[in-house]
């Protein structure tokens, strides 16, 4: 096989093996939890020698945040995908919230969750985890703003998008301990109504009132 042949294979069986390590490492944070995951765990689970895992991630602290963040960005591009079916004009805010609020009770977030917790005293996770949490945070933003369709310019949108993605977030955590689907339908009905008064442009924003 040549040689150029022999690195693409290799580099691609890399990334497979990456690929299995991550997603087994959210899968044992959601089901186990920070402390019942260990990294000796997860590479069973992917079916990886021990030897591959720590020449991928030498510690539990990297392996952890990259899972995150690749499921993160994955996360992202389906969200992108399920948004190109969305409908345009008024439903289209209630859709995309809809989206939104899935992502922050969906798996990733009880894992995200986990090391969010675990990072209040573990040193070496909070050291991994602060950065990534800030261009996570910054990414879900610009991806909600395109999702819907807005200014972030004009006074008042950038906040009410954060305010969203903070209630949404809110929620999330409301729901990890019981089922708290009712509760959360309201005020998300509530709040979709707030949310179109405060983007809608100026010269529309009374007609969303009325």
């Amino acid at each position: 096989m040549p040689a150029a042949s022999t690195r693409v294979a290799r580099q691609e069986r890399s990334r497979a093996t990456r690929t299995r390590l991550l997603e087994a490492t959210v899968e044992c944070l959601v089901e186990r939890g920070w402390s019942g995951t260990t990294t000796t765990l997860v590479a069973t689970r992917a079916g990886v020698s021990r030897g591959a895992q720590l020449h991928h991630y030498p510690t539990k602290a990297a392996l952890v945040t990259a899972a995150v963040a690749h499921l993160t960005e994955r996360r992202a591009r389906e969200l992108r995908t399920e948004a190109e079916a969305l409908p345009a004009g008024p439903r289209r805010l209630d859709r995309v919230v809809d989206l939104l609020a899935a992502a922050f009770t969906g798996p990733l977030f009880v894992a995200a969750l986990e090391l969010w917790v675990a990072a209040r005293t573990d040193r070496e996770l909070r050291d991994a985890l602060v950065p990534l949490e800030a261009r996570v945070g910054r990414e879900m933003h610009r991806l909600t703003v395109t999702l819907l369709g807005v200014d972030e310019r004009r006074p008042g949108v950038r906040e009410a998008v954060q305010a969203t993605l903070d209630l949404l977030r809110g929620l999330g955590v409301a729901n990890l301990l019981s089922d708290d689907t009712a509760r959360r339908t309201a005020l998300l009905r509530t709040w979709k109504r707030q949310l179109a008064v405060l983007l809608a442009p100026d010269d529309e924003r009374a007609g969303v009132v009325g």
